[in-house]
C-alpha cells in the first residue's frame, strides 16, 4: 500500500494514470481508499488547456477534489477516525491563523491547501489515487445508506450552498442561473432550497437545459435557439454566474433588474474582461463573487445523507478511475454527459 494508481495531468490533453509513491503513512494522518469522484469544470480546463484561471500545470497534478473513500489506516494520534469508515472528504483546508480565517472567512484563506490544484508549488496532489492521505478533520463520516458516489458530490454541492448564501435571503425571490453544467444545476436545487418562487435557467445546450427542467426549472432559455431570449423574461431579482464565460458574466449584469445582485460563480479566463460596467454602476447593482465554501460542506453531507437534495440525479455516466482519460473526454462532451463519475 506503499504506491498508487492515479489520474495524473502532464500537460494539456496529456492525462495518464500511473504509480505514484505513498510511502508510509505519517503522523495525524489518514490514508482513503478510493471510492468515487465527481469530474468538476476545473479539472476538465486542466485536461484541455493545462491549466485553470491563473493556475498553470507546472509539474505532473494528481487532479480530484470532488472525493469519498473508505477510511484504510489511520496514523499515530489520530482519534475519531477508524479504518472502515465510509467518509465524504473536503478537498479544502484552511490554515486558521491569517487575517481572513481570523475574521471568519476561511474560505478566502491566505494560506489555503485545496486538493488537485496547481495555485502553488509544488502542487496540491488530488483524490483521483486508489489511495491518497489526507487529515482526519477533512473526513466527515456519511451514514450506510448513502451511496459512495453521492457522498463524493457534497463538494459541488457544497460550492452553490455557498453561492446561494453570498445572494442573500431568496424567499419568493425570482432567479436566474446562467449555465445548465452541474453547479447550474446543484445551484439550481439549492436556491429552491432556499426559498427562490421562480427559477430560469439559461444556456446554449438542450441537454442539461433538459436536466434543468427535470430538476424543477420553471423556465429555461436556450441561447442558441434565441439569441436574445435572456433578455426577453421578466428580469430576475438574482443572477448566479456559473458558465465561467466574459459574455454569460456580462448578460448576467444586463438582464437582472435595476438595483439587482449578481453573483459570480464560475472561474472565468484570465485576461481581460470585456463586461458592461457602467450597469453595475447605473442600475446600483450588487455585484459579488462567491469562492469555494465552508462550513457548507458539512451541510451538503447532511442534506444528502436526509434525502434532501438528490445528488446523483445529474450524474449521466461512471467510469472506472483506470479508464480516466476516456472519462474526461465524455465529461467534455456536454450533448453526452453532464456529470461523469470515477469509481473505484
Amino acid at each position: 500500500m506503499n504506491t498508487a494508481r492515479a489520474a495524473t495531468i502532464f500537460s494539456a490533453e496529456d492525462l495518464r494514470v500511473v504509480d505514484r509513491e505513498l510511502g508510509a503513512l505519517a503522523p495525524g494522518l489518514v490514508r482513503i481508499r478510493f471510492g468515487a469522484g465527481g469530474i468538476c469544470g476545473s479539472d476538465m480546463h486542466y485536461f484541455r488547456h493545462g491549466k485553470t484561471g491563473d493556475y498553470v500545470v507546472r509539474e505532473p497534478l494528481v487532479l480530484g477534489h470532488e472525493i469519498s473513500g473508505v477510511v484504510e489506516a489511520v496514523g499515530s494520534d489520530v482519534t475519531g477516525l477508524a479504518p472502515g469508515t465510509r467518509v465524504a472528504v473536503n478537498p479544502f483546508r484552511p490554515c486558521g491563523h491569517c487575517a481572513r480565517c481570523s475574521e471568519g472567512r476561511p474560505n478566502l484563506c491566505e494560506n489555503v491547501f485545496f486538493m488537485g490544484s496547481a495555485s502553488k508549488n509544488p502542487h496540491m496532489q488530488g483524490g483521483f489515487s486508489s489511495y491518497f492521505d489526507t487529515t482526519p478533520g477533512q473526513c466527515v463520516p456519511v451514514p450506510d445508506h448513502v451511496a459512495i458516489e453521492a457522498a463524493a458530490l457534497a463538494e459541488p454541492l457544497a460550492v452553490c450552498l455557498h453561492a446561494v448564501k453570498r445572494a442573500g435571503d431568496l424567499t419568493g425571490a425570482s432567479v436566474a442561473i446562467v449555465g445548465a453544467g452541474p453547479i447550474g444545476l446543484f445551484t439550481l436545487l439549492s436556491a429552491r432550497l432556499k426559498g427562490a418562487e421562480r427559477i430560469t435557467v439559461v444556456d446554449m445546450a438542450a441537454a442539461p437545459l433538459a436536466f434543468a427542467s427535470k430538476l424543477g426549472a420553471d423556465e429555461v432559455v436556450d441561447l442558441s435557439k434565441d439569441a436574445d431570449g435572456f433578455s426577453k423574461i421578466t428580469p430576475p431579482d438574482v443572477v448566479f454566474e456559473v458558465s465561467g464565460t466574459p459574455a454569460g458574466l456580462s448578460s448576467a449584469i444586463q438582464n437582472v433588474r435595476r438595483g439587482g445582485i449578481v453573483v459570480q460563480v464560475g472561474n472565468l479566463a484570465a485576461g481581460p474582461l470585456p463586461i458592461p460596467a457602467n450597469s453595475v454602476m447605473s442600475k446600483e447593482l450588487d455585484l459579488r463573487g462567491s469562492f469555494r465554501f465552508d462550513a457548507e460542506f458539512a451541510e451538503a453531507v447532511g442534506l444528502i445523507s436526509e434525502g434532501k437534495v438528490d445528488v446523483l440525479s445529474i450524474v449521466t455516466a461512471r467510469r472506472p478511475l483506470a479508464e480516466a482519460p476516456d472519462a474526461f473526454r465524455l465529461a467534455l462532451d456536454r450533448s453526452q454527459s453532464v456529470k461523469v463519475v470515477l469509481t473505484a
